[in-house]
């Protein structure tokens, strides 16, 4: 793992700048080889999904918000620092609504996925 560009990505996701934070897991992602490659598939889905949300495509987001889940699923419970169940936890209390398509709340109201590093 490229620990700066990682750093950074992270930052930006976790202040909900989801577009900016899907470039650089993107970089990432493309510059990857092997194991970790679905790893950062995942979190270029996670944002992305989150991303559409903001911006009303709850469709776009129900999609990548199952494509993130199935991506990350193999680096539970954790991944190069990142507490990967914690999150994936956090996106489904988020995202959640929308997969059921049920009245999503507020994207101001409900707090925010976090990707916890440690």
């Amino acid at each position: 793992m490229t620990e700066a560009p990682f750093r950074a990505a992270v930052e930006l996701f976790n202040q909900a700048r989801y577009l900016a934070a899907h470039e650089l897991f993107d970089e990432l992602w493309e510059a990857v080889e092997g194991g970790d490659s679905d790893f950062y598939k995942g979190l270029v889905q996670a944002s992305i999904a989150l991303h559409h949300f903001e911006e009303g495509n709850l469709e776009g987001a129900a999609m990548l918000y199952r494509g993130h889940r199935r991506s990350l699923a193999g680096f539970l419970p954790r991944h190069g620092g990142v507490d990967v169940a914690r999150f994936l936890e956090d996106m489904q209390t988020f995202l959640g609504p929308v997969i059921r398509r049920e009245p999503a709340p507020s994207f101001e109201d409900a707090p925010r996925p976090k990707i916890e590093l440690r």
